[in-house]
Parts: C-alpha cells; structure tokens; sequence
C-alpha cells in the first residue's frame, strides 16, 4: 500500500489547468487517495487569456468578456464556486446586434444562429440580404444533401452549400467565423460546428432539424436555475472566477507556482518510475502524474524529448493573433450613435475591425455615469498585418473605423490595448483526425495528459470541461481500485 501522496504537475495556470486542478481535488475529497497537486505557471498572474482589469471606474475585459450559457459547465462551475450571487445576465433592454454590411449598419435577427429570426421582419427590413439571397436561404429545407457525406467539410463550404453564398457572407460568416477569428475556408466544420452536420445528417436539413429540436424543448421542463440570457458574466468580472479557484485551491493544499517556466519533462526511466519536470529555476518536481495545460505549440516543446511524433501533429495546429482594444468615451459625446450590443463585420468588406461592443450596454456598472465603455476587436486568420502597428496608431486605426462605421468622432479619454499574439487555436481541416492519432500515440505514455482550448473546444465552457474529464480520468488512474474506461485515452476528447 503508498505510503507517501501522489505527486501530480499540472504545467499551465490558465482556466483549463485550474478546472483540472479543481477537478483533482474534487475526485481525491470523493475516493479518499492521498494526493499533492502543483500547478506551475509561466506568467506571474493566473488565468491565461482571462483578464480582467479595473481601473479609472473602467472594468475592462482583456479576453472574454462573457461565457456561452448553453454548454453549462462555466455556469456550474461559478455555482459550485459559491459565486451564484455575483452571476450577471446581459442587458435585454438593448439586446440587439448589427452587422455592416453595404455601407451601414443593418440589425442581425434575433435567434439567427438556431436558423429561426425571431422577427423575420427585421431579416426583410435590414438590407442584409437581398430577395434572392433570402428565398436561397430559405430554401435549405428543401436543399438535397451529398451522399454520402464527405467525412470533412470546411466550414465555409458546408454553409455555402447549405444557405447560399450571400446569407453566409454576410449573416453566418462574421458570427460564427468570428468566434474563432478565423478563415472560415480553412475551418473544419466537424471540429467547430458538429452539430450542424449531425442536423443535416439526420433531418436532410439544418432548419428542420432545428426546429423539432425546439419544439421538443418547448414540450421539456427546465431545471431551477436555468441562465436567463445566453451569455453571462461575473459582476466582478471574469477574473473573478479566476480568482476564486486560486483561493479555494490554495486552502485545499494545492501548491501554486506563478512567474516560472517548465523546461522539460523527462518521462520515467530505469533509474526511476516518476516523470520529472524541470523548471527554468532550477527546481525539479517528481510526478505520477503531468498534465500539460497549455497552447499546443507549448506542449508539443515539453513532449518532443519523448514523443516526437505526437509533438509534430500538436505544433501543426495553427494559431491566429488578436488584439482587444477599450476605450471610453464621455456619452453625451457618443450616446446618439451607438445602439444595441454592438456590431460585427464580414470578412467580404474587408476592414481592419472584427467586430466592436458597446460594453456600457451589454453590461451594467462597467463604467461611471456618463461614460460609455467600447470594446474593439482585430486581427484574426489572414488580418493580422494590423497587429504590427504600435500602440497609439492602432487606437488611431479603430477610432477611424468607428468614424466610418458608426460617426464616432470624439478622442476617447481612455483607450487599453490587449494584444494576444497566437491566442486563437484554428481547427483546420483534418483536426479531429490529428487529434486522434495523437490520442494513439500518448496512449503508449501512461500518466501524461493534455487539454486546452488548442483541443476540444476554445470557451471557457469548454475548457472546463475538457480539464474536469481530464481531472477526474487522473484519479481514476492513480486510484488503486480504478476501473479502466473503454477509452484508455490521455487526451481530453469530449465532442461539442
């Protein structure tokens, strides 16, 4: 019988390695094992791309700025947390979202990405599409499917076949490319939008299928405490999760390492049966167990030494760059011009911004009375040039997006640049397969785990999700009664 804990090495402080972490815990409080869990992570602060900043009476999102309230496992997570109170739903008094489109700012149907606008009339009214466009769009109930179906599909492709050239250009392209910050040409649809696929699969068509997904959950009870609006954020902001898991981890006995690089994993030998990972200090850390939770690229560098193979197919997983710009404006100055949520841009107008939120609107109390807070988005797959500019001539570059788009002519008081350079994993093409065969080849590495937004899915929703099955399959395989699952898989693989 062990004597002494188990030693697991999370490398990776960002929201997948934490809700590993949090998971680990929770699974060694269930099975009553001995365990000492670190976490190491290269930046001085925790939470990877969630970053929230106040300052000025400004909360500024570095990151995201909202969690998705239909995958549930952000949601449960706050709950689970002791955060319920601090829970805040976006503004229904000015739910609506434009698209520029031909010159203007045109409104987005309500309910648009489930395939059924709430107000058609706003969809005839807008000018995003035209009559064409929309008896093309309309007609995907009717529109015959491949057979048999390609085993890939690019997302770009399979929505053009689906809705028509223009309804993708111009209504789908810049929502759900967006999100991505992708080409939507190169993303694999089977890696992003599954569901979709399955929709058409089993209903010959996207619209139908949907619909009786609807009416079957029309007729379905909802449990108590269902989300009131389909994106949610913390009062406090984002980084109060964050902040939360770092406190309740900490006074469970995990030990947090911040502001230290891992240099290398060394896997067991015949001098000894635990890995070993070095840090840049110096430190070395014996493991049973390592998780690597971090950018792909990252991880294939701490896997190469051993697993060559499984490292090339993870470092081939692109990335894109991506810049947050805030800036706050006096609102008697800007308030006539701005409505809604914000706006989103189609990659066919080709301009420098992605998409703009009117954070004073969607949010409450991210700003003092009488400023109004505006988020800006660039960069992304194939628009990057305008991240090689400095500071001051990129706030000049939005600001005279905002002129053209929207007449905002008034310098801000304020403006705070995030720039995250290879922040955004790209599910290309092929990328369900290449994580396959990685599953295949680590499987020969028993006690070596990877997750991450680079994987299975780039929310926060999904990232604690990916890291809480990875979390607990730990357990599973250190407990001496575990019971082997079917799987046998190192690589969180949990489909969207």
């Amino acid at each position: 019988m062990r004597k002494t804990p188990y030693q697991v090495v999370i490398i990776g402080g960002g929201i997948s390695g934490l809700a590993t972490a949090y998971a680990v815990m929770e699974e060694v409080r269930k099975n009553q094992i001995e365990v000492q869990c670190t976490i190491v992570e290269q930046d001085t602060r925790w939470g990877g791309k969630i970053l929230t900043h106040v300052t000025e009476g400004l909360l500024i999102e570095g990151g995201p700025d909202s969690f998705l309230t239909s995958k549930p496992w952000a949601l449960e997570l706050c709950r689970t947390l002791g955060l319920q109170d601090q829970l805040i739903p976006t503004n229904a008094q000015h739910n609506r979202t434009f698209s520029f489109c031909r010159g203007a700012l045109r409104e987005l149907p309500q309910g648009l990405l489930a395939f059924r606008p709430q107000r058609v009339d706003t969809l005839v009214s807008s000018g995003l599409l035209s009559w064409k466009g929309m008896v093309r769009m309309a007609a995907e109930r009717f529109w015959p499917r491949p057979n048999p179906l390609s085993a890939d599909e690019s997302l770009a492709g399979f929505f053009r076949r689906r809705f028509g050239t223009e309804a993708f250009d111009y209504l789908i392209e810049p929502l759900v490319a967006g999100i991505y910050a992708g080409d939507a040409d190169e993303l694999s649809i089977e890696a992003t939008f599954p569901r979709f696929r399955e929709l058409e699969r089993e209903h010959g068509s996207v619209i139908k299928g949907m619909r009786m997904a609807q009416a079957k959950a029309a007729t379905t009870s909802h449990p108590p405490g269902k989300a009131s609006t389909l994106f949610m954020s913390l009062r406090g902001g984002l980084s109060q999760l964050i902040q939360t898991l770092v406190q309740q981890l900490t006074e469970r006995g995990v030990c947090l390492t911040a502001g230290v690089g891992c240099l290398e994993v060394q896997p067991p030998s015949q001098k000894s049966t635990s890995f070993e990972v070095i840090l840049e200090n110096g430190v070395r850390l014996s493991a049973d167990a390592v998780v690597l939770a971090t950018p792909t690229f990252q991880t294939a560098r701490l896997l190469r030494s051993f697993q060559p193979e499984a490292a090339n197919l993870l470092d081939g997983i692109p990335y894109a760059s991506t810049a947050t710009i805030s800036m706050a404006y006096p609102t008697e100055a800007i308030g006539a011009q701005i409505r809604g949520f914000g706006f989103v841009v189609p990659r066919k107008e080709q301009r420098p911004l992605l998409a703009a939120t009117w954070t004073s609107l969607k949010w409450p109390d991210r700003s003092r009375a009488g400023e109004t807070l505006i988020r800006c988005y660039v960069g992304g797959r194939g628009r990057e040039t305008v991240l090689e500019q400095d500071d001051q001539p990129l706030v000049e570059c939005v600001r005279r997006e905002l002129e053209a788009i929207v007449g905002i002519t008034t310098a801000p008081k304020y403006a705070e640049i995030h720039r995250w350079i290879r922040g955004m994993p790209q599910y290309v093409l092929g990328h369900q397969e290449r994580l396959a065969h990685v599953t295949q080849l680590l499987a020969a590495w028993p006690g070596v785990y990877v997750t991450g937004a680079g994987l299975y899915g780039i929310g926060i929703p999904d990232c604690i999700r990916e890291g809480t099955k990875v979390g607990q399959q730990l357990i599973e395989d250190l407990s001496p009664t575990r019971v082997t699952h079917d799987s046998g898989r190192n690589v969180s693989s949990f489909q969207q």
